[in-house]
């Protein structure tokens, strides 16, 4: 009986400690540390493809104070969760690098280096997986500590599919 408790307490804290955030200043992880960016995106497009959308890649890492502020442009402002709810199937892949190691390279070298300029940067792919355009999102910026909601919805009017 010591035994089981023992093992269900140990499983316990790792259980706690694997939802522990990355960046604990930073706050809550936004990117998944542990997924694979290749699997993500190929859910993403079959996803895409069965609800007619296109696929908004959001290439970042969890200490990335940018990523975080356009993360909450996306939410805060009804008109770009609307657009983005109707048009895309929002994607986020960890592309941090850490303790030697690069998450999600792949990914990287599939779209041409993205991330060659910062962070974040968007991808938007249509429901085939075709590249459509890579956005840097300093041009999205509002000039002080955000995003622009109407540069955001823009840009995702401009690269939304037809209908």
């Amino acid at each position: 009986m010591k035994f089981l408790t023992t093992l269900a307490l140990c499983a316990l804290v790792a259980t706690a400690h694997a939802a522990d955030p990355e960046y604990p200043k930073q706050g809550p992880d936004l990117y998944d540390t542990q997924a694979d960016g290749t699997a993500q995106i190929a859910a993403a497009l079959t996803q895409a493809k069965a609800e007619h959308k296109h696929v908004l890649l959001k290439l970042g890492a969890n200490w990335c104070i940018w990523c975080r502020r356009l993360s909450e442009a996306f939410h805060r402002h009804d008109a770009v969760a609307q657009k983005l709810a109707a048009d895309y199937v929002v994607v986020l892949i960890d592309m941090n690098q850490r303790d030697g190691r690069k998450r999600n390279l792949a990914v990287n070298e599939r779209y041409g280096n993205p991330i060659q300029n910062g962070y974040p940067v968007l991808l938007v792919l249509d429901a085939d997986g075709n590249l459509l355009t890579t956005q840097e999102t300093g041009a999205l910026e509002d000039g002080g500590k955000g995003h622009d909601p109407e540069k955001i919805l823009a840009f995702l009017r401009r690269w939304a599919p037809a209908r």
